[in-house]
């Protein structure tokens, strides 16, 4: 058996060292594009949504809260719950619009509560030349501060 020259070790370590390099940066590259793309799947809107309709309805949940959390001061003020417009009128709230993106929100009252709904009508197919039909949920929250999704 041939014995190899000390130096030779020294130098096939020197080359590999490169190649070890550049085989981890690749498997980094690609766990990091892995991980992006779940992430990416995890932040899609639902079925039959766009992205921008996920927004919008994002905001109509937000409108729904601020609304709730208005009707719960006038009641701790008045001793009973009120109309949208009583409650822009009486300074509990400061929402300029009676609703957000196509959403309409309505406002049902009783001595023992309230229920805040939000509500748009879809858009059917063929809007636009081969458009698909697009469908906005309902939303709802009464005095439970919980806000519920409805088809």
């Amino acid at each position: 058996m041939v014995a190899l020259p000390p130096a030779l070790p020294a130098i096939h370590r020197l080359y590999n060292c490169p190649m070890r390099s550049l085989v981890a940066l690749v498997l980094a590259a690609l766990i990091a594009m892995g991980v992006y793309s779940l992430y990416l799947k995890r932040a899609a809107p639902g079925p039959g949504q766009v992205a921008t309709q996920s927004i919008s309805t994002t905001g109509v949940q937000m409108d729904l809260n601020a609304i709730a959390q208005a009707q719960r001061l006038y009641f701790a003020q008045n001793g009973t719950y009120a109309s949208l417009d009583q409650l822009v009128s009486n300074g509990a709230m400061n929402l300029s619009r009676a609703g957000r993106d196509g959403y309409a929100y309505t406002v049902e009252t009783s001595p023992t509560g309230f229920l805040v709904t939000a509500s748009r009508p879809d858009i059917p197919a063929g809007v636009t030349p081969g458009s698909q039909a697009i469908h906005f949920p309902a939303f709802s929250i009464d005095q439970s501060m919980q806000i519920r999704q409805g088809d």
